[in-house]
């Protein structure tokens, strides 16, 4: 009777001890997915491989991957691509180096596959889905035309970032993430290393983090694209923009100016480089050029205007430090006996260098006039 009474108390016991055991940093016990560890020795694979308690990533054979292709292909011509889409999948598990030739033309079976079925799968809208497979072959297939994998990549996170996408199974909504857009266009940027799709990427990346209020990131996005491509037309607007950011971070006069001196250099740096607009250039249409250049003379005319704004404030700043010093230099400043009104001149000259039309520049002035009328 006493056993039967213990047995559930035993039971509990037994239980807790369990989920105790499965917390010790040395369980070797499998994970529910999203709960498990990566442990330190680890490895990150492309291709996740096959089977459950041991995963399988050996090439797969010639042969089969040969008839997993042509199988696939048949049932895409039969318009069946739910079974395409299931022979191409795959080949997303294990990686082929499988060629085969067709009317003198060498076709690489594992990277047609994924692209096939990115292809299948943006067509379904499942974007995100797509876009894996497409970044699959830019890192595992380096011989595959990586133009065609790029500007598709280029495509499918556009259509991530900006589109509304169609339900899945016509009914279960997919929602936009802008961080998984902004990780995205960082994967493409490192992919695609070179001037036509990286720095349209880091384009797209800086616009997508300023909608999302992640200045910081939109800053290190154009940071990277003014520096790694300065040859790119893309650099127009993004030392604009770099202006523009930093001038939203000015809090006024009677701050930290950082950002002031930021903002008036980038605007600077714009009119100087890009006084007159870069020429077309050869990955960019008629059309998009045109557009470039009507966008550009209004930046221009903008990049003056906030220059004169970031002048006045810096030109202000720099007065009231003059009269804060002029006023209260005596308790802090060594030797101002010595040293009189000089350090107070000092700031109104620069308030005048600065923005000498402002009105700042007219007030530093008078106090100019007035302490050397009292020496």
């Amino acid at each position: 009777m006493n056993l039967l009474r213990l047995t559930p108390i035993l039971l509990l016991l037994v239980s807790l001890g369990t989920d105790l055991w499965a917390a010790s940093p040395r369980d070797s016990r499998r994970r529910s997915p999203g709960t498990e560890r990566r442990q330190p020795d680890e490895k990150n694979y492309l291709f996740q491989g096959t089977g459950i308690f041991g995963k399988n990533r050996d090439p797969i054979e010639f042969e089969q991957a040969k008839g997993w292709f042509l199988q696939g292909e048949a049932e895409e011509k039969k318009g069946d691509q739910r079974n395409a889409l299931g022979f191409y999948e795959k080949f997303s598990k294990r990686r082929t180096d499988a060629r085969l030739t067709r009317e003198g033309v060498e076709v690489q079976v594992g990277p047609e596959a994924l692209f096939r079925a990115g292809r299948i799968l943006e067509g379904r809208g499942d974007w995100s889905r797509a876009f894996d497979r497409l970044r699959l072959i830019a890192e595992a297939y380096t011989e595959y035309d990586f133009d065609k994998v790029a500007g598709a990549l280029m495509r499918l996170t556009e259509r991530l970032a900006k589109e509304k996408q169609p339900r899945k199974w016509g009914f279960i909504p997919r929602f936009r993430s802008g961080e998984q857009d902004r990780l995205r266009l960082n994967e493409i940027a490192r992919l695609a290393r070179g001037p036509k799709y990286a720095p349209r990427a880091l384009t797209a990346l800086a616009e997508i983090a300023r909608k999302d209020n992640e200045d910081d990131e939109a800053i290190d996005a154009l940071e990277r694209l003014v520096n790694l491509y300065p040859e790119s037309h893309y650099c127009e607007k993004a030392y604009y923009d770099l202006a523009v950011i930093h001038e939203a971070m000015v809090a006024g006069a009677d701050y930290d100016q950082g950002a002031t001196l930021k903002a008036v250099n980038f605007y600077e740096d714009y009119l100087i480089l890009h006084e007159a607009p870069s020429p077309r250039s050869r990955h960019e249409s008629n059309d998009e050029f045109a557009a470039r250049l009507a966008s550009a003379k209004e930046r221009l005319v903008k990049a003056e205007e906030g220059r004169h704004r970031m002048r006045e404030v810096l030109s202000a700043s720099k007065l009231r430090v003059g009269r804060f010093v002029e006023k209260n230099g005596k308790f802090f400043i060594m030797h101002w006996k010595e040293l009189g009104a000089r350090p107070a001149l000092q700031f109104y000259r620069e308030a005048i260098t600065v923005a000498p039309e402002s009105e700042s520049a007219r007030e530093a002035k008078a106090r100019i006039a007035d302490l050397r009328g009292k020496e």
